[in-house]
């Protein structure tokens, strides 16, 4: 895959709604929620689950591909490389704990591993907090594409270092890859990211928390104009 294609191939994955799974386990419960997130529009999940045995986020991961890609959905695994090849998921989200201080070498063995294991188009994501200097290392490692946050106060993750809004602006001047937010996003905040220039953004408990999933999913998508 040549490099226009692969940075063609992010953009087309990477943009929109980021729907983040809640811990949950009850793996049914997960699947209808993000059944609800996925009829109301989302069409980019990453499955993240802190708490999960291998086990059981085999089965829940297996059970995302299956729902994801019968609605025409990428499915993104949060941390874990081998879950991400294991259930062919589109991509694999690591952050700065999941094994890429090194983040050349690392990238390219993931790269290797995912063409011997026939996913070689697998994306590469890499959080980047507040820190452009971690987005540039990001990129000339081979990243698909960067996240930036926590831009405002998080239920998922309180502690979670800020990012001012203004570092999308600047992501998206120097960068051709897609920038995703993430943290503390709600239906009230996510249009001055968007204005920023956000690729796409992030959310956990604005979507899985809210009382109608598929209606807010509906409502988070259409701020994307593409979507309306």
């Amino acid at each position: 895959m040549t490099h226009r294609h692969k940075v063609d191939r992010a953009h087309a994955l990477i943009r929109g709604l980021y729907a983040i799974t809640v811990d949950a386990p009850d793996t049914a419960k997960l699947i209808a929620a993000v059944d609800e997130a996925l009829t109301g529009g989302v069409r980019l999940v990453q499955y993240r689950n802190k708490s999960a045995s291998k086990a059981l986020a085999r089965e829940q991961a297996l059970a995302l591909r299956g729902i994801t890609a019968s609605a025409g959905a990428a499915l993104i695994v949060n941390d874990d490389v081998d879950l991400a090849l294991a259930v062919a998921a589109d991509g694999v989200h690591l952050g700065r704990n999941d094994g890429i201080d090194g983040m050349q070498n690392d990238l390219v063995a993931i790269r290797q591993r995912a063409v011997r294991k026939k996913s070689a188009q697998l994306l590469i994501g890499l959080s980047c907090y507040n820190e452009m200097a971690r987005a540039r290392m990001a990129l000339a490692a081979g990243a698909d594409y960067i996240a930036f946050g926590s831009f405002f106060p998080s239920s998922t993750k309180p502690s979670a270092i800020r990012a001012d809004v203004s570092l999308i602006r600047d992501a998206k001047r120097e960068f051709s890859l897609p920038v995703v937010a993430i943290g503390g996003i709600t239906l009230e905040n996510a249009p001055q990211l968007l204005a920023a220039g956000a690729d796409s953004v992030a959310v956990v408990s604005s979507l899985f928390n809210a009382d109608n999933i598929r209606s807010q999913a509906h409502l988070f998508s259409s701020l994307f104009p593409e979507n309306v």
